[in-house]
């Protein structure tokens, strides 16, 4: 696999995909009297197609295989924590192409169960991704099913790094976007087109799912244990070489969050902002907000005053439910 991507890359996946997903809505966030000195925005892309922005890099690597005369007739297949596997089913259903799903038994109903109305088989297998993923690689090579990947795939992430490209265009003086890390996929696509535009990226884990942490650490991709709040779209056990590759440049910070936190900045996206994200998504937002942990470095990250900010929403494939009692009014 690829362990460096390019921004010509993102731009001929920009071309590829243009008209087949949905553009990025960017929002100012006001910010209250006495706090948040610098300015800060949202990017939108839980309104993505399947609810996340992995239909970018669905739509990029079903749509370059067929340019290629390279789609078998046993379809795609993809492991996936849920939305992975989502934007995959969504891709091949709008191409006419057959599509097998695997997920950890761990997967959100409520993504299992739309996975289902795209047309997909799924099979659930494990209690991790990377159980999902073996299985998924065995019948790949069993079947001929192109086999695509959640996020270690140039395709995948040059998709996924035209967000930042339409963040952009829409924000020409932005300094740093926020993004979550689960294998890197996002990420590594995001960190590569902002280092093409001076945009300072600021990649987001929770603490017990820090796989490109870890890779940095080890200077190489390794195994760490899973066990976060976003684990089913975090969760991915090891990050990409790509990811690892995007990490090491200057431009680039990487921080830790806690659970706690993720939990307070999805709860504070719906009480104040009406928006109902998924963990992963609230990730991001968490670095805001986390506090520094004394004696330790990499918790949070603190804008400057003025600096202008842009949170990534990835996704917002969740239950609501448990955010319902806030939404009672007086």
């Amino acid at each position: 696999m690829h362990t460096a991507l390019t921004y010509a890359d993102i731009k001929t996946a920009a071309d590829r995909i243009a008209g087949q997903v949905r553009p990025v809505t960017v929002a100012e966030a006001e910010a209250d009297p006495g706090t948040e000195p610098y300015r800060l925005h949202f990017a939108l892309e839980h309104m993505q197609h399947t609810g996340s922005f992995k239909a970018r890099g669905a739509r990029n690597f079903l749509l370059a295989h067929q340019e290629d005369g390279t789609l078998p007739d046993a379809g795609v297949t993809i492991a996936s924590g849920g939305n992975a596997g989502l934007a995959c089913a969504w891709a091949a259903l709008r191409q006419g192409v057959r599509a097998t799903v695997f997920l950890p038994t761990t997967a959100p109903k409520v993504k299992a169960d739309k996975l289902v109305g795209y047309g997909a088989e799924v099979r659930l297998v494990g209690t991790e991704y990377a159980e999902a993923l073996a299985a998924c690689e065995s019948f790949a090579a069993e079947t001929g099913a192109l086999a695509s990947h959640a996020y270690d795939h140039p395709l995948i992430a040059a998709g996924a790094g035209t967000l930042l490209d339409e963040i952009h265009d829409r924000l020409p003086d932005l300094d740093t976007v926020v993004v979550a890390v689960g294998g890197g996929g996002l990420f590594s696509g995001v960190a590569t087109a902002a280092r093409h535009h001076g945009i300072r990226t600021v990649a987001v884990e929770p603490e017990n799912c820090r796989a490109l942490d870890a890779a940095l650490r080890a200077g190489h991709p390794v195994d760490v244990t899973v066990d976060s709040v976003a684990a089913d779209s975090l969760g991915a056990r090891r990050a990409s070489a790509t990811a690892l590759a995007a990490a090491q440049d200057d431009g680039v910070r990487t921080v830790l969050v806690p659970d706690t936190e993720i939990i307070r900045a999805r709860r504070a996206l719906w009480d104040d902002r009406r928006l109902a994200v998924e963990h992963a998504a609230a990730t991001a937002l968490a670095a805001l907000t986390a506090p520094e942990h004394e004696g330790t470095t990499g918790h949070g990250y603190r804008p400057a005053p003025g600096e202008k900010v842009c949170v990534v929403l990835c996704g917002a494939n969740t239950d609501p439910a448990d955010l319902a009692h806030s939404a009672e009014t007086a």
